[in-house]
């Protein structure tokens, strides 16, 4: 068992809580809790060596990411593949972030051009998947795709669409990293080169295509049968 130090103040309480959560939101996105899981905070307390208050407070934080449920009477568990939230969310980033794309092609300086291909750089350079980490991506190649990302919209110039970017990947982040694992056989490098190579190009209707078309196979990968039912 784990045990943190004791908190005698409210600051040492919040401090505790992010340990928590940061623990609970790797662990979960590193897959060390299957689909469906029950995250039980007498369980989660007792393990850490904190109280019930601290591991409540960080699970809260946990369900607002979009990485666990909240259910009546049920306690906290984690979302489960078939979830209609996911598809939801991609209609939600498939109606937005390709606009944003057309925007930032449109308004982005050359000092945007540089930043995608600083990006897309260092993705193609951050290994994938890494030695005893798990089978879901690496947390830096992770981190790498999101800035990848960001970068090709942000030459928008518009912080209120930014902002709804930053939210919608964080409640995506759960589904795209178990469709890498439910589609191994997916190129998504050449997808990536693809929409590097339309966005520096300014060739906006490509882009656009690429990026929906981008965001579809992620979810489309969530769509069947769950395979942790027959495991």
């Amino acid at each position: 068992m784990t045990r943190m130090a004791p908190a005698s103040t409210s600051s040492g309480k919040q401090m505790l809580s992010e340990q928590i959560y940061t623990h609970l939101r790797d662990a979960i996105l590193r897959g060390d809790y299957a689909p469906g899981d029950a995250l039980k905070p007498q369980d989660l307390a007792k393990e850490r060596g904190v109280s019930l208050a601290v591991v409540r407070e960080a699970l809260v934080r946990v369900v607002g990411d979009g990485l666990a449920d909240r259910l009546h009477n049920r306690g906290f568990v984690v979302p489960a593949f078939s979830d209609r939230r996911w598809q939801d969310i991609a209609e939600a980033r498939r109606t937005i972030e390709p606009a944003m794309l057309r925007m930032s092609i449109e308004r982005g300086d050359i000092d945007w051009e540089a930043r995608v291909r600083a990006a897309h750089h260092r993705l193609v350079r951050t290994p994938a998947f890494v030695p005893d980490g798990g089978e879901y991506y690496s947390e830096a190649w992770s981190e790498a795709h999101r800035l990848f990302h960001r970068t090709l919209v942000e030459g928008c110039e518009n912080p209120v669409l930014l902002v709804t970017f930053d939210r919608l990947w964080i409640a995506s982040e759960l589904a795209r990293r178990w469709s890498g694992h439910r589609n191994p056989g997916r190129d998504g490098a050449e997808e990536h080169r693809r929409l590097e190579a339309a966005a520096l190009a300014r060739d906006a209707d490509t882009a656009a295509e690429t990026l929906t078309r981008h965001l579809t196979l992620t979810a489309a990968g969530l769509i069947g049968d769950d395979p942790a039912r027959d495991a």
